[in-house]
């Protein structure tokens, strides 16, 4: 059987599949498989090992007769059909749990960069612009012993609060249903989202990428923060309104935002969000841990093995959302 790989992968996570299939690799890590060419290399695919950049929509399916398993290398699946795969009888996997931590890390150090302004100030040095020591100079909002905002306590959503437990934060969250043990051990306080919004000294969005999510976070919520709220967005960029981001940032309305994620990935230098300086912006790299990312390959490959197989996939997308 064939299989289709749409980023270049490590020999070892592909050996397996190697030995029992014929596997079409992209070339490049770094680089998205050209439509063209995936649109040609699955019309005699039997699997696809995918990731998050690639749109599995119904064109796709409809070049791909064959298909009998989508397996991305991702926890979200929003970029993949789900509804259509169902009626055509294919499975899809994703990797969920994994990367738990290593996200959880990627928040909290943009917490940290963005309390203590550490961007900035590696930029003085950079620019040759540290000249003495200043009494409340590059200084910055506390973290330790501030209020944190979770909105979406799922299995990341608790990591975070248990870093912030480490730094003695106040936790608040908010969540479609209260998560009791996690207020038992962490002593976290469910709340409203306005009362999150109002009280909170960083607002962390760690919701799924759902219609419901979809711009969930816009004029009206930044209205509702204080001015020296922070704001951390590590879920997905289409939860946000970077319009109105762009609008509180610009206008000193909010202290400043670290993002990892963006409504249209990749972003260029010339994005809005880019020319203010109290923004801290990355590449949508919370799960990049090397052993994270290994155990998500893995992963990934394990599904394709399952599905040709005829076999249950060990981390099925079971619904939309």
């Amino acid at each position: 059987m064939k299989v289709v790989v749409t980023r270049k992968l490590p020999d070892s996570i592909l050996h397996q599949l190697r030995e029992e299939h014929e596997v079409m690799m992209w070339k490049h890590e770094n680089e998205v498989m050209p439509r063209d060419l995936l649109l040609e290399e699955v019309k005699d695919a039997d699997a696809l090992l995918t990731n998050l950049t690639d749109d599995i929509n119904v064109e796709l399916y409809e070049h791909a007769p064959n298909l009998k398993v989508v397996s991305t290398m991702a926890v979200g699946y929003d970029n993949i059909d789900i509804e259509e795969a169902r009626k055509r009888g294919i499975k899809v996997g994703h990797t969920p749990g994994v990367l738990t931590d290593a996200t959880a890390d990627l928040t909290f150090a943009l917490i940290l960069a963005c309390g203590r302004g550490l961007v900035g100030a590696m930029d003085v040095i950079r620019k040759d612009e540290w000249k003495s020591w200043g009494p409340f100079y590059l200084t910055g909002p506390e973290v330790s012993g501030a209020t944190i905002g979770i909105i979406g306590m799922g299995r990341i959503g608790e990591a975070v609060a248990k870093r912030a437990a480490g730094f003695s934060m106040n936790i608040l969250y908010h969540n479609r249903s209260r998560k009791k043990e996690a207020e038992a051990t962490l002593g976290a306080t469910y709340v409203s989202m306005e009362e999150l919004l109002q009280k909170s000294d960083y607002v962390v969005l760690l919701a799924p990428s759902t219609p419901e999510t979809n711009k969930m976070i816009g004029r009206e919520q930044f209205d509702q923060m204080k001015k020296t709220a922070i704001f951390i967005n590590t879920s997905r960029g289409t939860n946000v309104d970077e319009e109105a981001l762009y609008d509180v940032l610009s206008n000193q309305q909010i202290y400043a935002a670290g993002l990892d994620v963006f409504e249209q990935e990749p972003i260029s230098a010339n994005h809005p969000l880019m020319s203010l300086s109290n923004v801290t912006a990355l590449p949508h790299i919370g799960s990049a841990a090397i052993d994270t990312r290994m155990k998500m390959a893995q992963m990934a490959a394990d599904h394709i093995v399952e599905g040709l197989a005829g076999r249950n996939l060990s981390h099925e997308v079971k619904r939309k959302g």
